[in-house]
């Protein structure tokens, strides 16, 4: 028989998942991201409004968003291609630290004079109102990618790679800043070496294990699921390491976490796209909990009190992050519009403020009620503001060209279509058959004659399946071809895909 907690534990996911959904559905029919929705939700029943997230939910918030940040955060190193990387690679590096630095600078020069605290409390303040947030700005790239926004100069991956990077460097800033009050022997060389050694050895224990499961996978066929789960347990196991070593040596472990799909992408890209298409279906779930328990972290009481003055110095510091942003920019190959969309990118916040925002308070600053007072603000502010600007900047600045490869995923996803390694299921005999070979092509719609214009040509995806009860090895028995495209039969129409374990 469940106990109370249990059943309060239920009660609140359920919450999360009807009341997330709901806001979820209705903000998108506004033409809002669903997630500035979410966020609302969690505010509205978290334990600072209306209570009706149990405790026990509230106690376990933290393992459930590190969750769903891995989740999403894995989906984005299966995005990251190599030569996408390398022509991203300097703008990337600015953008990870001069738009930081900025606002830092800005908010000193402000917070003293409108909220009346000391200028090293107002580094502190600036370290923790600094991040970008992963939460938010990740899904929103991976979205752009999607749909093929932005792919020709790497737009979406640079604001992906800068924004996990930024928040390591501004939580070393954060510490260092911490480490000064009282007159605590600080040694700034030392705590500033922590962040390329952390990148570095995040990226490396991510790259290890990542080969590690591709030559598992390479060796023992198992399903899809089960290689997801794996992977995601590595992920997970990644991030308690961080936390085992921190005494002695620093690790940024959620870019480990991107460096697993990076690594199997680059060695297996058929594997590689099936662990993702799971995950973007676990996504569905792991958003949910992300972004409501995220709303619930807020409390709305708290940020009151930092009322007009804290609007000021949030807005200040703002200011000064978009002039690091554009600079950083310059040399990229940007025109303006694009820059200014990666400024907007830029701005929200909510993760890194949620997590930190009350450790001045509970290490004894004095300032410490008002620093977490702006760092709650900052979430309400920015996560909506940024979320909405992202959306509709990038839906009229980034370009979406008719003959780009993602159209392929939008076909893939529209029509259903199986990857290589997954099983399918003939309707009409019964037989089941793997799928070995896919080609991606491009094919003129009927009547366009010999036209060049990318408006005439259409993607299409060939499969080749080998059936599995001949006794044969794979590719050597039977196997059949078939295409699929917006004027070919439907893939439904005979087939379905197996999703055994």
């Amino acid at each position: 028989m469940n106990g109370p907690q249990e059943f309060g534990l239920a009660i609140s996911i359920a919450l999360t998942i009807i009341l997330g959904l709901s806001a979820d559905y209705l903000f998108k029919k506004i033409r809002i991201p669903g997630l500035v929705g979410m966020l609302l939700v969690g505010i509205l029943v978290g334990p600072y409004l209306l209570g009706l997230m149990s405790p026990e939910m509230m106690n376990v918030s933290g393992d459930f968003r590190r969750i769903a940040l891995i989740v999403i955060l894995l989906r984005a190193g299966f995005e990251l291609r190599r030569d996408t990387l390398n022509r991203i690679g300097r703008p990337a590096i600015f953008m990870s630290t001069v738009p930081a630095l900025f606002e830092i600078g800005g908010i000193m020069l402000a917070a003293p004079r409108l909220l009346g605290i000391g200028l090293l409390e107002a580094a502190i303040l600036g370290a923790i109102l600094s991040a970008v947030s992963p939460a938010v700005v990740v899904p929103l790239m991976i979205d752009f990618m999607d749909q093929g926004r932005g792919t020709r100069k790497g737009i979406p991956t640079l604001v992906l790679a800068a924004s996990s990077v930024d928040d390591v460097f501004v939580i070393v800033l954060f510490t260092i800043f911490l480490g000064m009050v009282g007159g605590g022997e600080v040694n700034l060389w030392a705590k500033l070496a922590e962040v390329p050694v952390s990148i570095t050895l995040g990226i490396f224990v991510g790259i290890i294990a990542g080969y590690l499961l591709y030559r598992l996978f390479q060796k023992y066929d198992w399903r899809p699921p089960k290689r997801t789960m794996l992977v995601l347990g590595t992920a997970i196991v990644l991030t308690w390491l961080e936390h085992e070593i921190q005494a002695w040596v620093p690790m940024a472990s959620l870019l480990g976490v991107m460096a697993i799909g990076f690594i199997i992408l680059e060695k297996s890209e058929p594997i590689a796209h099936l662990i993702s298409q799971k995950l973007k279906k676990l996504w569905i779930f792991a958003e949910l909990l992300l972004f409501v328990l995220v709303g619930a972290q807020v409390n709305i009481h708290v940020a009151w009190k930092a009322g007009l003055a804290g609007t000021l110095v949030i807005l200040t510091g703002l200011v000064f992050r978009s002039a690091g942003t554009y600079l950083s920019l310059f040399g990229a190959g940007l025109n303006r519009k694009e820059k200014l969309f990666c400024v907007v990118a830029y701005i929200p916040k909510a993760t890194v403020q949620a997590a930190i925002g009350a450790v001045p308070l509970a290490a004894g600053i004095a300032s410490g009620e008002v620093i977490l007072a702006v760092a709650v603000l900052s979430i309400l502010l920015t996560a909506p503001i940024g979320a909405i600007g992202i959306m509709i900047m990038g839906e009229k600045v980034l370009d979406d060209g008719e003959r780009v490869s993602f159209r392929f995923r939008d076909l893939r996803e529209k029509m259903g279509l199986p990857r290589v390694g997954e099983r399918i299921v003939d309707k009409r005999s019964g037989t089941v058959w793997k799928v070995i070979e896919e080609k991606e092509l491009w094919i003129q719609k009927p009547g366009q004659g010999a036209s060049e214009s990318a408006a005439a040509w259409i993607p299409a995806i060939q499969l080749r399946c080998w059936r599995e009860d001949t006794g044969t090895g794979p590719g050597t028995g039977k196997t059949i071809s078939h295409r699929y495209s917006q004027i070919d039969p439907s893939f439904a129409d005979h087939y379905e895909i197996l999703y055994d374990w």
